[in-house]
């Protein structure tokens, strides 16, 4: 499954297989056509990109008619090329709206504005893309367009050629000159965080059951059992607080919540709200994580060590059927 190694090159060692797994169970196509692995994959345009760092670097496809995953959105094509930027909102979002700066986490769909042919998508590989708007860290379209978008929003980006690719082209179906269109769903919007050093919470040794404490209260909506939560989050050994682990370096993780699987995180997130920093502490022999009392000594985690994930919620969306 693609899905699975864009995934893995992304989340860190302790918590992938938990993720992993549950993104598995919630993907309803099974497999993707593609990988995606940071934000290089949709560059600046004053910086034309190759074909090994396009939107997508393998095509979906080229009949927009075909769907694999039955959640991805039908792109129409613009009456017009475009010949400046044009954001349409197709569903308004709620919340804050982006600034320069902030993370804004998106499922998109990129087709060519000429003839409707999908060149890239993130829903069939079922990982959604990080952007930092205002950064150029994306082709400029994407940078001015994705400014003042809102959680939950679903928008549409005709993008002329000029804040594109340009005079270059870029893959095998990306030519020069070329105006994309893009339909966007608006995951998240987070502004700049720190990344936590340490649990802020007491030491914790012989824990026998989940516990949480809230680090900072989120002023956001309530996260609640069938939505995927937006999360980065920090592994620290709970006796002395040392780093097992971070997403910090990565893309953000997505984890869809469903009853009954996975506690550590399904129990530990239910009822934050999206903005929040959590502390979820729990048994060092939980074996829904993997580690059973013998720990993970070659990873720095003793046998019989309480662990603590210090998650930060940066949005939640209802999990796609």
């Amino acid at each position: 499954m693609s899905s699975v190694v864009a995934m893995r090159r992304t989340l860190p060692v302790f918590i992938a297989a938990i993720v992993l797994l549950a993104a598995c169970g919630s993907d309803s196509t099974g497999a993707g056509t593609s990988d995606v692995t940071d934000s290089s994959e949709i560059t600046d345009s004053n910086e034309p990109a190759t074909s090994d760092d396009t939107v997508g670097s393998d095509p979906v496809g080229t009949d927009p008619a075909v769907t694999t995953n039955p959640n991805k959105p039908t792109v129409e094509t613009p009456e017009e090329i475009p010949t400046e930027l044009v954001v349409t909102v197709i569903e308004p979002g709620s919340g804050p709206e982006s600034q320069a700066g902030d993370t804004v986490v998106v499922d998109y769909v990129g087709v060519r504005s000429s003839d409707g042919v999908e060149f890239d998508n993130s829903y069939d590989r079922g990982q959604p893309l990080d952007v930092v708007v205002g950064t150029k860290s994306v082709i400029q379209g994407w940078d001015d367009g994705l400014i003042g978008v809102q959680a939950g929003s679903r928008i549409r980006l005709d993008i002329p050629s000029d804040l594109a690719y340009g005079e270059k082209a870029n893959g095998e179906l990306i030519g020069e000159n070329e105006a994309l269109t893009f339909v966007i769903d608006v995951r998240a919007v987070s502004p700049p965080l720190e990344e936590p050093t340490e649990t802020g919470v007491d030491p914790s040794e012989g824990a026998t059951e989940i516990t949480t404490v809230d680090l900072r209260e989120g002023e956001g909506a309530e996260l609640q059992l069938g939505q995927t939560a937006i999360m980065r989050y920090v592994l620290f050994r709970g006796d002395n607080g040392v780093v097992l682990d971070s997403s910090w370096e990565g893309n953000t993780v997505p984890f869809p919540l469903e009853e009954g699987a996975f506690p550590v995180l399904t129990e530990g997130l239910a009822g934050m709200k999206v903005g929040g920093r959590r502390a979820i502490i729990f048994p060092p022999a939980y074996p829904e994580f993997g580690f059973g009392p013998e720990g993970n000594p070659t990873a720095g985690l003793p046998a019989a060590t309480d662990v603590v994930i210090v998650v930060d919620l940066l949005g939640a969306y209802d999990t796609p059927a």
